[in-house]
């Protein structure tokens, strides 16, 4: 028995995958709000979380569900619908006092012109300010209206007799994707205006 080493169990969260503690340390050390943003298959949710020593206190939070109330139809969890989320939860931040905030997502890597930025673009565009570097990181406008599902549907439209299954769920609600970005622009005004 001697010299064996004891083993050290890690923490839970660490275990399971969920949390990147030197991460969330480093987010922590700024002491300011966190923007903190998920994406699942379904949905986007958006939350400002502050820390403290008993546990983080959600101050606001937001999900994509929240735009079918502003009249969106279509995925909630496109390109399109991360910009209009962000657009909306940085307008209600806004309201509630909130000015700065640090973006936190988590285990996930964003990409260059992704949802993630996507999101970003329209929290900024609301008015809250988030740290975020260069502006290259950013997608195409006409790829957050939603241009290129526009463009693809189109594609799709023309060659039908191939079989394709793409838009069965927006066909099935006699959502045409052509009509992807009247519809952005529509629910953009409705949530500027407030």
């Amino acid at each position: 028995m001697i010299g064996l080493k004891h083993r050290t169990v890690e923490y839970r969260r660490k275990r399971e995958g969920k949390t990147n503690y030197p991460k969330r340390l480093h987010l922590l050390l700024s002491s300011k709000p966190r923007v903190v943003v998920r994406f699942s298959k379904k949905k986007i949710v958006a939350q400002i979380v502050e820390f403290t020593p008993r546990g983080d206190i959600v101050r606001i939070g937001v999900d994509s569900s929240a735009l079918r109330q502003k009249g969106w139809t279509y995925s909630l969890s496109n390109l399109p619908a991360a910009y209009l989320i962000g657009l909306l939860f940085g307008k209600e931040a806004v309201k509630k006092g909130h000015k700065e905030c640090i973006l936190d997502v988590g285990l996930r890597t964003p990409l260059p012109g992704g949802k993630t930025y996507s999101f970003l673009r329209g929290v900024l565009d609301a008015g809250l300010q988030v740290p975020h570097g260069e502006e290259n990181i950013f997608p195409d406008p006409k790829r957050i209206s939603g241009e290129h599902i526009k463009n693809y549907g189109d594609v799709v439209q023309k060659n039908k007799s191939s079989g394709s299954h793409q838009f069965t769920q927006y066909l099935k609600k006699n959502v045409l994707p052509e009509q992807i970005t009247v519809q952005f622009q529509e629910v953009k005004k409705k949530i500027v205006q407030g």
